[in-house]
């Protein structure tokens, strides 16, 4: 149980750093776009500008919801239910786990559309 204790701590603070430079490269989007008037219509670089600054807040929300599944993860183990599948109420697989540690269900109950924890 330590070692799923630490490898879900690793993860999350290699996941709070990624948040944190998500989020510098964000404010610097910003930043450097304040210092030019930028018309997104017309300036030829404002659609990359635009691009760019979506890129980064989608990033950030993806790494905001991992931190929610670790953070779940965490819970699921302190409460006992850690590799508990949330579908059948089986186990979940432990290479399964090693892998997705945040997972909630097993491969047979895991959603076939896009992945996810």
């Amino acid at each position: 149980m330590q070692d799923v204790r630490a490898r879900l701590a690793a993860d999350r603070a290699d996941t709070l750093a990624r948040a944190a430079a998500l989020s510098r490269d964000y404010e610097g989007i910003v930043a450097a776009n304040a210092l030019i008037a930028v018309d997104d219509e017309h300036d030829p670089e404002g659609g990359t500008t635009a691009f760019e600054r979506a890129h980064v807040a989608a990033l950030m929300a993806q790494t905001r919801e991992h931190l929610e599944e670790l953070d779940q993860a965490l819970e699921r183990l302190e409460q006992g239910r850690y590799g508990q599948c949330e579908g059948c109420g089986g186990s979940i697989p432990p290479e399964r786990l090693e892998i997705r540690p945040a997972a909630t269900t097993c491969v047979r109950c895991a959603p076939s559309g896009p992945r996810r924890a």
